[in-house]
């Protein structure tokens, strides 16, 4: 979403587990795990070392280091509930759906009252600008939308906040390309 939203062109390279599981693309991993991004010469793994990097080129990191402090705290907080979604995707799907879900209203009300407090509800999560962190929180909700189609409907707020960024042209565009929607949200094809 980060690059599409900014304009920015990119290789998309898949890796299907049958690939994964022959073991070189792991071996070179620094982490043991995907995905990888490759700037020029600067190769980098984990996710959110990604997102940062390309915040601090592309100035989707806030104004100063008050807002790259509040960026981090509300990017932590959206990887806080993506560490409990691939627990139920990858560890306990078929027995923990229903509880999860049960327990998306208390996790998405700290969204809900951050955005409560910004512009009426017609901000980001930080300042006047999308950061990184929103599209992250985006894209994590996007995948909650796809597990429990009415996961936002007591939250007016994160709703439109989710249509709000969806709607952006470039990313409407990469969200309903061919790409995007051919590609499985996790590696094991839950969802």
């Amino acid at each position: 979403m980060l690059l599409a939203d900014q304009g920015l062109e990119w290789k998309d390279e898949f890796v299907t587990i049958d690939t994964w599981l022959q073991g070189d693309l792991k071996a070179k991993a620094v982490f043991g795990q995907l995905p990888v991004f490759k700037d020029g010469g600067l190769t980098l793994y984990q996710s959110n070392a990604i997102l940062r990097h390309l915040a601090r080129k592309h100035g989707l990191y806030g104004k100063d280091l008050n807002d790259q402090s509040c960026i981090d705290m509300m990017n932590d907080g959206v990887e806080d509930l993506r560490i409990k979604y691939l627990q139920l995707i990858y560890k306990n799907y078929e027995e923990g759906k229903d509880a999860y879900i049960k327990s998306l209203p208390a996790e998405f009300k700290y969204f809900e009252n951050v955005l409560g407090q910004k512009k009426y509800g017609n901000g980001f999560l930080v300042g006047n600008k999308i950061s990184f962190a929103d599209y992250n929180l985006v894209d994590l909700l996007c995948n909650h939308l796809v597990l429990a189609p009415g996961c936002l409907a007591e939250f007016p707020l994160l709703s439109a906040y989710v249509k709000r960024i969806s709607s952006r042209p470039r990313i409407q565009a990469f969200l309903s390309s061919d790409a995007h929607k051919n590609r499985p949200i996790n590696g094991n094809g839950k969802q």
